[in-house]
């Protein structure tokens, strides 16, 4: 920074008080100062005086002349000298003769080249009825390219020939002797070395690796069992579900074992003994199929189809691996053997169960070194619970089975309702269950995501999200207990998870009572009545609870410029949108009771199908019945929209864009299904658990 300068002072009044006299102005005040000095009496001599006075006095003056040089050099100090110094040093130099060099410009030399006009432009035709010759002749060889080749005796292209005695004549002259160029890798360490060289217990396993089939996961399991093997002969047991709905995927398993073993060339008796094989299966218990482990092929297929089906529709996942893991720990060790684990199940687990031995099983499996590996599913986006549609073979009633699905963070990150009760969708999170892809990247294993979509899933969307997009919104795989510290550290995380705890009808039946409208009303017009009085009842007061925790994230828009996380930026941003479309609904649900009770509907009470009317049922659409909605219709479209353009290619966006294709009116359709049988006294058919 330049400072300005000081300001001038002007001099002092007293300055002519002091006796200092103003600056002189003109030359001739010099000169009156000049003859106004006083001369002292003093007397020229004349011609006739004593000689010796005049020698008295040229020696006062010589003395007089020494004294002043003196002065002179005594004033110029070592500065001075030093100056006098380097100029003879100079005068020295300048005497020296220096090379002169000729510095005239060169003569330029130009020619001369006569005008020459150019060329006219020729034009001609192309033969459009050219066909490409497919014969080589020696007028297609010259204008080739590869001219420049040797050429065969009978006109054809030669490989390029060398002439030996040329090259031999340069190498004697040069006295070139033979080189060798090694291989780049010939001295590199062997694979088994490589293998020995990796440190156990310091990297961490994949726990994202999409598959279309059993046949990838396959595949990749015999690549990562055979570097194994480089180490050391192999413990392998397999760990399945006992669920109704594996069966299939048991099965496919067995008649993949076969191409397993063949990769790993494990059918000779003397490589057999490098790999052996236990099968355990679980549910709501524990059960060992092989009586120890063996190298058997058959056995091992016997012993998967011996897998019971488990009715209890419990998957106590967690304790069955430390089961595993501390039967086995004992043999491998004796028998020197890698343990590997491979966990198949299309379900996450039982949450209570995850939650208590989560971190014990970790701890376990790293005690063993036994690398975990799941085949599993894809979670259900921010929710733990799908969904199979399953109809009563007896009844003709329609179940909607849940099963343990995620979710994809220890903590579910999303809203559990859909506007109008708890949901039932499975829609894509783009990772697998939280607990189990913990499993698989700390014990150095993979988690292997199968597609989800069965077809009795209800709602189920095969939709796959590209790796590097999804890379900045990982969910984490800490520790459940570290997670909520860290999620307590930051306010805008603790507003959403409160704002999704006290509208999750999954944690009390009361919660589920308050949020949950109806969504199938009665035929019976009085009954219908009814019914819609208490659902508009309950919409008021539901309008007023989510008007509450809409003002509730507005506070915390400050902490929403200051987050990081993208996860959590799309979480708020989402959530934040929905509850504004959630209002407008709610809006439209009430309307849609009233008009329906003013202006009643009528329905044809069977189908040519077989299906008769069974109620009316509760359906969005794009049309809208009341003014009071479109204010938050405008909002939602717009915050929706911005979700989609700051979080593309993700589930946020595929969920605001999910909301937006429902629509935010509501009218009740008429719903018909194949009439209701009562259930048999004489061996009822129970309804399953998944």
């Amino acid at each position: 920074m330049v400072s300005k300068p000081p300001p001038l002072r002007r001099g002092s009044r007293n300055h002519a008080d002091q006796g200092i006299s103003e600056p002189v102005a003109a030359a001739e005040d010099v000169e009156e100062l000049v003859q106004s000095i006083p001369v002292a009496n003093s007397t020229i001599p004349e011609d006739d005086e004593d000689l010796a006075t005049l020698d008295e006095l040229d020696e006062l003056e010589d003395i007089e002349q020494h004294s002043r040089l003196v002065r002179l050099f005594q004033s110029f100090g070592s500065c001075g000298i030093s100056l006098l110094v380097h100029l003879m040093g100079l005068l020295l130099m300048a005497y020296l003769t220096v090379a002169t060099y000729d510095r005239s410009v060169p003569t330029m030399v130009e020619a001369m080249f006569d005008p020459r006009d150019e060329d006219d432009p020729v034009e001609f035709e192309l033969d459009t009825q050219i066909q490409v010759s497919t014969e080589v002749t020696p007028t297609s060889v010259l204008s080739s390219p590869l001219a420049d080749m040797a050429v065969g005796a009978e006109g054809m292209i030669g490989m390029p020939v060398l002439d030996q005695q040329v090259l031999a004549e340069v190498a004697a002259a040069a006295e070139v002797s033979q080189i060798s160029i090694d291989h780049p890798l010939a001295h590199a360490p062997g694979f088994h070395r490589l293998i020995e060289a990796v440190p156990d217990k310091e990297f961490k396993g994949d726990p994202r690796a999409i598959i279309d089939d059993y046949a990838q996961a396959m595949d990749r399991i015999a690549q990562e069992l055979m570097w194994m093997m480089e180490k050391g002969p192999l413990l392998v047991i397999w760990l399945f579900d006992q669920s109704g709905s594996m069966k299939d995927d048991q099965q496919e398993i067995r008649e993949r074992l076969n191409n397993v073993y063949l990769q790993l060339g494990m059918f000779g008796r003397s490589q057999a003994k490098y790999l052996e094989t236990s099968v355990v299966c679980f549910g709501e218990g524990y059960l060992q199929l092989t009586q120890r482990p063996t190298s058997d092929l058959e056995e091992i297929r016997a012993a998967i189809d011996a897998i019971p089906e488990d009715p209890s529709g419990k998957e106590y996942m967690c304790q069955a691996i430390i089961r595993a893991i501390s039967t086995h720990r004992d043999y491998a060790r004796r028998a020197r053997r890698q343990m590997v684990l491979i966990l198949v199940s299309d379900e996450s687990g039982e949450q209570d169960d995850n939650r208590q031995y989560i971190e014990r099983t970790v701890q376990e499996a790293k005690a063993a070194n036994c690398r975990i590996y799941v085949l599993g599913r894809e979670a259900v986006f921010g929710y733990p619970y799908a969904h199979v549609r399953w109809r009563h073979p007896q009844t003709n009633r329609v179940h909607w089975l849940p099963i343990d699905r995620g979710p994809e963070t220890a903590f579910v990150e999303q809203l559990q309702i859909d506007g109008f009760r708890r949901r039932r969708d499975a829609f894509p999170s783009g990772f697998g269950p939280y607990e189990q892809c913990r499993l698989a990247r700390e014990t150095g294993g993979i988690f292997f995501m199968l597609p989800s979509l069965e077809s009795n899933l209800v709602r189920g969307e095969k939709r796959k999200y590209e790796l590097e997009i999804m890379r900045p919104y990982r969910p984490d795989l800490g520790r459940r207990d570290e997670i909520m510290a860290e999620r307590d550290k930051y306010p805008l995380r603790s507003i959403i998870w409160q704002c999704i705890y006290d509208l999750n009808p999954h944690q009390s039946s009361e919660v589920a009572r308050q949020i949950e409208m109806r969504m199938h009303f009665s035929l019976n017009q009085q009954e219908f009545v009814r019914q819609a009085r208490a659902e508009q009842a309950k919409a008021r007061n539901y309008l007023v609870y989510l008007a509450r925790v809409q003002k509730a994230l507005e506070a915390a828009l400050h902490h929403r410029q200051q987050e990081a996380d993208p996860r959590w930026q799309a979480n708020f941003d989402l959530i934040y949108a929905q509850l504004i479309a959630y209002q407008a609904r709610i809006w439209e649900y009430g309307a849609a009771c009233e008009e329906f009770m003013r202006n009643p509907q009528t329905a044809s009470p069977t189908r040519s199908s077989g299906q008769v009317l069974q109620d009316w049922r509760i359906s969005t659409r794009k049309k809208t019945l009341t003014e009071e909605s479109k204010p938050y219709i405008d909002r939602a479209i717009e915050l929706f929209e911005v979700v989609i353009e700051n979080h593309p290619g993700t589930p946020w966006a595929q969920r605001a864009q999910w909301e937006k294709d429902r629509g935010f009116g509501v009218h009740f359709q008429p719903h018909y299904d194949l009439p209701i049988k009562p259930l048999p006294k004489d061996k009822p058919i129970p309804v399953p658990k998944l």
